[in-house]
């Protein structure tokens, strides 16, 4: 079980209405991986790599995720600082609001720019060429090869930044998936982060 753990910023709640949570795969899965941690922990169980806190830590997290499905929150959030454009995956066209959907289509997102309130920034895109930088669960640097997907947990507000002095991406994540080819059913490109700056942005964006 591969995790890599930092800090979230959970998005405001939406008063529009939201679907059945209880029916949305990523919600049953979110359950369904809290009730197998307390099992663990309830049976004083070890999970190889992590320790009790970890795993404290880890529940504290979901329990957080769970709140926001159960608060009407169906949609994460991505910004980005990073002075680049950067990929992101987001809800399949003529989706209509009220639908859930596993698969995502990729878009494209100016710096300096916040993905649109209610709109569902699934992921975004890592190029192979690029050094990016996360923080584990025992607060230590860690550095992820490029050519991968970090999933965005359904409430939370993900902001990528660039480290003036190393030039590597940073950004704040708790609980985050990473995804690589053949774990998703999104398209994972491979390209670099030059043909990415060359794209016209058209991610749905806040005004200002």
């Amino acid at each position: 079980m591969g995790l890599v753990l930092a800090n979230l910023v959970f998005a405001p709640p939406s008063l529009a209405d939201a679907p059945s949570f209880s029916k949305n795969p990523d919600y049953i899965a979110l359950t369904k991986e809290i009730k197998n941690l307390q099992t663990v922990k309830e049976a004083h169980a070890g999970v190889e790599g992590f320790t009790t806190e970890e795993i404290d830590n880890k529940l504290n997290e979901l329990e957080f995720q769970k709140y926001a499905f159960e608060s009407g929150i169906n949609w994460g959030q991505c910004r980005n600082e990073t002075g680049k454009t950067i990929t992101v995956y987001g809800p399949e066209p003529n989706l209509d609001e009220d639908e859930y959907s596993s698969g995502a289509s990729l878009y494209f997102l100016a710096d300096g720019k916040t993905t649109k309130d209610k709109w569902d920034c699934k992921g975004v895109f890592l190029p192979s060429d690029i050094k990016v930088v996360a923080l584990t669960s025992d607060g230590q640097n860690e550095d992820l090869n490029g050519g991968v997907v970090i999933k965005v947990p359904v409430g939370t507000n993900l902001v990528l930044k660039t480290n003036a002095d190393t030039g590597a991406i940073e950004f704040n994540q708790a609980g985050i998936q990473v995804l690589k080819p053949g774990e998703v059913n999104w398209f994972i490109p491979n390209v670099s982060q030059a043909v990415v700056d060359a794209r016209v942005t058209n991610a749905p964006t806040n005004k200002g």
